[in-house]
């Protein structure tokens, strides 16, 4: 791909830029710190939306699984000439089953009539399809609340379907409840594997014990033993979460893989406060203002549409700070930048997981691969 061309527009920015040897070496780095524990990875793709080049990075690079919530990135890496095998993240909707056997070799899941129905749409494909089971361990997303209801699940699979094949158990924290993920929760899950091995007679394939959120118990080496895999996206793809919110040591990881380029469009000195009466925003939002008298301001030509979380853009150049933006546009402070910036720059934003997301999915900004 390298580069994705708007025809008829002969526009340069906004501009995301993937830097494939950095992404490569954030791959290559987790994984080996994650095998060296014995944790198999599965690469989290969903982030970035398909960008074909970043899809065949994982392909081959150790990763047991690629991975993805949206089963159109499965199609994308395919097309990319990738083979998986592929590990579908969001339990499943009824309505995608025949897309989900034909594209995925594994899913997470946590309802019977969901699996029930996968197991119909495999003997009508005639395709086996790996589930992984998941325990609601607090985060309260997806999940069995009950662990003999799991149990149950479990044991329906592995003795009354035939094309339904039960790989693992899994959970998730951090997503929606914030749950931290710790050594406790991983020996309820091991604790929840350990019970069904002890039904089904057998070793389970996988025990999936979260993402990111998870890592740094591998890095400091308190993964309790039996969590033999994790669902990491964040922390390959950004590198933010885990230094600056946990303090946790990833030295070894870049955090410029994926960089947002944009260009100034107006550049003045402004008052700090909005001057009349303030009433709601162009998004039905009634925003904090703080009066620092008049600031050189610089106006960007991108804005939430393209990455929604404006405070979640990192400036690259010092003395530059975000204040907010509208639709189309983004307004940064650049009174303490000691560059000489006029009209016409183009700056740089390293970016959190959130605004990767977006721009990556957003029609108005190309991709370059370097």
């Amino acid at each position: 791909m390298g580069e994705i061309e708007m025809q008829g527009l002969e526009k340069k920015y906004p501009l995301l830029e993937l830097r494939l040897d950095k992404l490569s070496h954030n791959i290559r780095e987790t994984v080996k710190r994650c095998q060296a524990r014995g944790i198999q990875v599965a690469g989290v793709v969903k982030v970035f939306n398909g960008i074909p080049e970043a899809l065949r990075l994982y392909e081959g690079s150790g990763c047991a699984h690629m991975a993805s919530s949206r089963l159109e990135h499965f199609e994308e890496a395919l097309a990319a000439g990738c083979r998986g095998p592929f590990m579908a993240i969001r339990i499943p909707m009824l309505s995608e089953l025949p897309d989900l056997v034909r594209l995925a070799d594994y899913s997470l899941q946590s309802d019977m009539q969901v699996i029930e129905a996968t197991e119909a749409e495999c003997a009508r494909q005639g395709k086996t399809h790996k589930v992984i089971l998941m325990m609601d361990l607090g985060d309260l997303r997806e999940g069995f609340w009950e662990k003999e209801e799991l149990i149950r699940a479990a044991v329906k699979i592995e003795t009354a379907f035939r094309y339904v094949k039960l790989a693992g158990v899994g959970t998730n924290l951090g997503c929606y409840g914030s749950i931290k993920a710790t050594p406790e929760k991983m020996r309820e899950l091991t604790a929840v594997a350990e019970a069904v091995e002890a039904q089904i007679g057998r070793k389970l394939e996988i025990v999936s014990g979260g993402g990111t959120s998870s890592f740094p118990m591998v890095l400091d080496g308190t993964m309790p033993p039996g969590i033999n895999h994790l669902r990491i996206g964040e922390a390959i793809t950004v590198a933010y979460d885990l230094p600056v919110l946990y303090g946790i040591d990833t030295g070894f990881l870049h955090q410029d893989a994926f960089v947002l380029k944009a260009e100034i469009v107006e550049l003045r000195t402004k008052a700090s406060y909005p001057v009349g009466e303030i009433s709601y925003d162009a998004f039905g939002c009634k925003p904090e203002y703080t009066d620092r008298g008049f600031r050189r301001r610089a106006v960007m030509a991108v804005g939430k549409v393209d990455f929604a979380l404006w405070d979640h853009l990192l400036p690259v150049l010092p003395g530059i700070t975000p204040l907010g933006a509208s639709s189309d546009h983004l307004l940064l402070d650049v009174e303490d930048c000691r560059e000489d910036l006029k009209v016409g720059d183009v700056l740089e934003f390293r970016l959190r997981y959130g605004p990767l997301a977006y721009l990556s999915a957003s029609r108005y900004v190309r991709v370059s691969c370097i």
